[in-house]
């Protein structure tokens, strides 16, 4: 007896499998060393910026870091995106 797959089902027979973009493998390579260099950085650290004066761990730091750096990274998209929205709805109009 044949058994059939619901359409959309992948498998070995199809050729189709999970496929993950570039993008998506560095970002994962770029987690992994991250994490890595946390693990190796736990001395506590002092930093001075203006008149604060505070001691972080260092791999908190990095963190901290890291997730400004991922924002800033993500409002930047954002905002192209909106400009080359904005610009291919003015050239429509014209």
């Amino acid at each position: 007896m044949v058994q059939q797959r619901p359409p959309g089902a992948a498998g070995a027979a199809g050729g189709r499998g999970l496929r993950v973009s570039g993008g998506a493998v560095a970002s994962l390579i770029g987690l992994g060393l991250l994490v890595v260099f946390m693990v190796q950085n736990t001395e506590r650290i002092t930093l001075s910026f203006l008149f604060w004066s505070f001691t972080w761990p260092l791999w908190l730091l990095t963190l901290v870091s890291a997730l400004v750096g991922a924002l800033v990274w993500f409002g930047l998209g954002v905002m192209r995106r909106h400009r080359r929205r904005a610009t291919r709805r003015d050239d429509r109009r014209d």
